[in-house]
C-alpha cells in the first residue's frame, strides 16, 4: 500500500523509539525487531484510512508489544515469558518521559561487542540505514555487512548482559562508539550513498537530534561539542548544495548566500567551546576544516592552506582513506595539481572500486587540463555511484570536456 512521505517520515522517526522501548524492557533485540517491522506495516495499512491516531507513538507501542506477546504464545515457553512481557510492558509514563531513541543509540554499543559490529547494529536500529548502506559507510561488501550485524546480535544474546539504559561509566566507555555511530548516520542523511535524492533530511536531521542531546549530558566533552559543531557547519550549506530539479551544485559553485548563517554562526561557538578545553580531536579538526570553508564569502577566499594544515594534523590522528583523499583535494589547492595526483597513488589500494577516488582524480586531471583521461575517470566514477544526482553531475562533466569515450 502507497503512504504518503508526512506518514512515511513519521513512521521512520518512531520506529527507533518504538524499538528502544520494547528492547530496553524485554532484553530480546531479535523478538523486539521483528515486532516494531509488524507494528509499522499495521500502521501504514490502517493510519491512511483510519487517520493517525492521538498518540502514534503510543499506538506502535501496544501494537509491537501484542505482537511480541502472540509470538512468545507459540513457542514453548509460552506462559513464563508472555508473563514477563506482561510485567515489562512499558507504562504510559515511560513511553512520553524517556528518549528512548537515545537510551537505544548507547544500548546498542554494547560491550559485547567490537566497536564495529556495535556501530553497524546501531545504524541498523537506530539510523533506519539498510544493510547496503551500511557497507558503503564502511566501504565493505553487502554480504560482508550483513553477517557483521548477524554475528552482532548473536554476541549479545551470548553475553546475557541486558540491554537496559546505560549507566553514567557505561555511557562514557561507550561514546567513542556512539560519536561514530551519529556521524556515520549524519553523513549518509547529508550526502545519500544511494537513490534519486541528494539528501535524506531525516536522518541528518536526526543525528543532529542525538548529538544535541549526547552534547546536554556531557557538555565538557570536546569530541562531543567538536561532532555537533561539524554537523552544524556542514548541514549549514545543504541549501545551496542542490538546485530546483534536486541536481548536485558542488561546493565551488553554490550561492553562499543561500547557506544558513544562524546553523553557522552555533557552529562556529560550539567549536570554539570545544578546542578551548585543551586536547583536540578528530571531530573538532573537522570542525574546523568546516568553519574555514563557512568563513570564505567567495570561493576564491577559501584559505586552502589553513586546510591543508588541519587535514595533516588529523591524518596523524587517523588513517581513514577518506582523510586523505580529502587533504589530496587541499594540496592541490594550494600546490597544484600535480601534487595532489601524486598524493592518490598511496589510495589506489584501500579505495580501488570506490567513485570518490575516481572523481576527484578526474577533477585534477581537469585541473590539470588532461581532458582525456579525466573524462575517463568521470565516467568511471558515474558508473560506481548509486547516487543518482551525483550520476548526473558526473557525466555533465563528461559532456563538458567533450570528449566522446571511443575518442
Amino acid at each position: 500500500m502507497e503512504i504518503g512521505a508526512a506518514l512515511e517520515d513519521l513512521l521512520r522517526e518512531l520506529a527507533p523509539q518504538v524499538l528502544g522501548v520494547l528492547v530496553r524492557r524485554t532484553g530480546d533485540f531479535d523478538a523486539a525487531e521483528d515486532a516494531v517491522q509488524e507494528a509499522l506495516l499495521a500502521a501504514a495499512q490502517h493510519w491512511p484510512r483510519d487517520g493517525v491516531p492521538e498518540n502514534p507513538r503510543g499506538w506502535l507501542i501496544q501494537t509491537a508489544t501484542r505482537k511480541m506477546t502472540d509470538s512468545i504464545r507459540s513457542e514453548i515457553a509460552r506462559r513464563t515469558r508472555e508473563h514477563t512481557v506482561a510485567r515489562q510492558a512499558p507504562t504510559d509514563a515511560e513511553t512520553v518521559d524517556s528518549d528512548d531513541t537515545l537510551i537505544l543509540l548507547f544500548m546498542c554499543c554494547h560491550p559485547a561487542l567490537t566497536p564495529a559490529s556495535a556501530i553497524a547494529l546501531t545504524l541498523r536500529a537506530v539510523g533506519g540505514l539498510t544493510t547496503a548502506e551500511i557497507a558503503n559507510a564502511f566501504l565493505v561488501p553487502e554480504a560482508t555487512m550483513a553477517q557483521r550485524i548477524s554475528r552482532g546480535k548473536q554476541r549479545i544474546t551470548a553475553s546475557g548482559i541486558p540491554f537496559r539504559r546505560p549507566t553514567e561509566e557505561e555511557w562514557t566507555e561507550r561514546l567513542r562508539s556512539v560519536l561514530h555511530v551519529l556521524y556515520l548516520v549524519f553523513n549518509e542523511g547529508y550526502a545519500s550513498s544511494s537513490g534519486n535524492d541528494m539528501h535524506r533530511t531525516e536522518l541528518s536531521s536526526e543525528a543532529i537530534r542525538l548529538t544535541r542531546a549526547v552534547h546536554a549530558i556531557l557538555p565538557g566533552d570536546g569530541e562531543v561539542g567538536g561532532l555537533l559543531a561539524l554537523m552544524l557547519l556542514t548541514d549549514a550549506r545543504r541549501p545551496a548544495r542542490t538546485g530546483p530539479d534536486g541536481e548536485l551544485i558542488p561546493l565551488t559553485e553554490q550561492d553562499r548566500t543561500l547557506w544558513n548563517s544562524d546553523l553557522i554562526a552555533e557552529g562556529q561557538r560550539v567549536v570554539m567551546d570545544a578546542v578551548a578545553g585543551g586536547a583536540v580531536g578528530q571531530y573538532q579538526l573537522q570542525a574546523g576544516i568546516a568553519a574555514v570553508h563557512d568563513d570564505a564569502e567567495r570561493v576564491e577566499d577559501t584559505d586552502w592552506a589553513q586546510i591543508l594544515a588541519l587535514y595533516g594534523l588529523l591524518v596523524r590522528m587517523s588513517d581513514n582513506p577518506m582523510v586523505r583523499l580529502n587533504r589530496a583535494v587541499a594540496a592541490a589547492m594550494v600546490h597544484g595539481p600535480a601534487t595532489g595526483l601524486a598524493m592518490l597513488e598511496e589510495l589506489d589500494g584501500p579505495l580501488r572500486g570506490h567513485y570518490r577516488l575516481d572523481a576527484v582524480r578526474a577533477h585534477l586531471l581537469d585541473m590539470a587540463g588532461d581532458t582525456r583521461s579525466a573524462a575517463a575517470h568521470y565516467r568511471a566514477a558515474a558508473r560506481r555511484t548509486t547516487n543518482v544526482p551525483e550520476q548526473q553531475y558526473l557525466a555533465a562533466q563528461v559532456a563538458r570536456l567533450g570528449v566522446t569515450e571511443s575518442g
